[in-house]
């Protein structure tokens, strides 16, 4: 999550570009990187810091399942 941040967009905060988290993960493992770091939270707008990077937590199953999918096939 941290290669979507923005740092200082927000003026004394970091911004980000959560929507992309899926495709860069997505496409890292995809050339067999072997982990990823996510942030998540129930509530990223209210989440103290980084909330603008993170997948909300109700979405991190689903992308989960889609990179161990990808990782599996990468792997055969």
């Amino acid at each position: 999550t941290h290669s979507v941040q923005l740092p200082g967009a927000h003026g004394k905060s970091s911004g980000g570009q959560a929507e992309f988290v899926g495709p860069l993960a997505r496409a890292a493992v995809a050339v067999g990187v072997s982990a990823v770091f996510i942030e998540t939270h129930e509530e990223p707008v209210r989440a103290p810091s980084d909330g603008p990077n993170m997948v909300p937590l109700d979405e991190m199953g689903g992308l989960l399942r889609t990179l161990i999918e990808i990782d599996r096939l990468v792997k055969q």
